[in-house]
C-alpha cells in the first residue's frame, strides 16, 4: 500500500522557519517525484517545491525562491521541505505528492499519491 504521511507543521511568526517531513513507503522511492503542494482557503493547489530523487535535481516556485529547500534522505524514503523566513502569505494546508514517471511538473493533476496534509499557519 502506497502512503505519503507528512509532518513538520505549525503555528510559527513571521520570519520563522519549520521543516516538514514526508515520510513515503509502498513504493520504489528512487523512481519517483516528490513534490510539495500548498492550498490556502479559497485558492487553488498550487506547486511549491519538487525533487527528482533518481538525480537529486530540485524546483522551487518563484514565490518561495531563496527561503524554501527541498531535500531527500533516500535511505529513509523521507522528501523534506525547510521553509525559513516565513510570511503569513506562506499559511496554507502543506501536502507531498508523489509522482511514479519521476517527473516534476506544478500541474497537481499530474500526481498519483498524495499524503494527508499538515497545516502550516503563519501569524503577522
Amino acid at each position: 500500500e502506497v502512503q505519503l504521511v507528512e509532518s513538520g507543521g505549525g503555528l510559527v511568526q513571521a520570519g520563522g522557519s519549520l521543516r516538514l517531513s514526508c515520510a513515503a513507503s509502498g513504493f520504489t522511492f528512487d523512481d519517483y517525484a516528490i513534490a510539495w503542494f500548498r492550498q490556502a482557503p479559497g485558492k487553488e493547489r498550487e506547486g511549491v517545491s519538487c525533487i527528482r530523487s533518481s538525480d537529486g535535481s530540485t524546483y522551487h516556485d518563484d514565490s518561495v525562491k531563496g527561503r524554501f529547500t527541498i531535500s531527500s534522505e533516500n535511505a529513509k524514503n523521507t522528501v523534506y521541505l525547510q521553509m525559513n523566513s516565513l510570511k503569513p502569505e506562506d499559511t496554507a494546508v502543506y501536502y507531498c505528492a508523489a509522482d511514479r514517471w519521476g517527473t516534476c511538473s506544478s500541474w497537481y493533476l499530474e500526481y498519483d499519491y498524495w499524503g494527508q496534509g499538515t497545516q502550516v499557519t503563519v501569524s503577522s
